[in-house]
């Protein structure tokens, strides 16, 4: 499989855009979340060099929608790992997180249900493929 940045789409520099705004909401940037961020931009075929120029440069990054169903749901679990990676989440990542959801398309009355899904799935260990399918019905 591509990833989105091999394949050429500006989402994957605006998911990475997505996640750093995620990890730094709550005053806080800590270690575990750039490490899971590292994790995610390779994943994506970006390099840190890359991801470094994104950190600096993010007011440059337009915000792009992700087009397709897996794709959306791909980057909303990628963010709620990165909203739940310190086990401490904040009010505003929160917030951050249901205005992402919101903006991809989900329908605002199943979002919260939608994010406490994906985060109690990746708590207990269950990764995207397994979360996506028992979370099909919400979306």
């Amino acid at each position: 499989m591509l990833s989105l940045f091999q394949q050429g789409k500006g989402t994957a520099k605006s998911h990475m855009k997505n996640l750093i705004e995620m990890a730094a909401v709550d005053g806080n940037f800590e270690e575990i979340e750039m490490k899971l961020l590292k994790t995610i931009a390779k994943k994506n075929g970006i390099s840190e060099n890359q991801l470094k120029d994104i950190r600096k440069n993010s007011a440059g990054i337009k915000f792009e929608v992700p087009t397709g169903k897996k794709e959306k749901f791909h980057q909303l679990y990628d963010l709620v790992h990165m909203m739940a990676v310190d086990d401490d989440v904040h009010r505003d990542e929160q917030k951050l997180c249901t205005l992402f959801a919101i903006k991809f398309g989900y329908a605002r009355a199943h979002v919260d249900e939608l994010i406490d899904t994906i985060r109690m799935n990746i708590k207990n260990g269950q990764d995207y493929g397994e979360t996506y399918k028992r979370v099909e019905m919400l979306t």
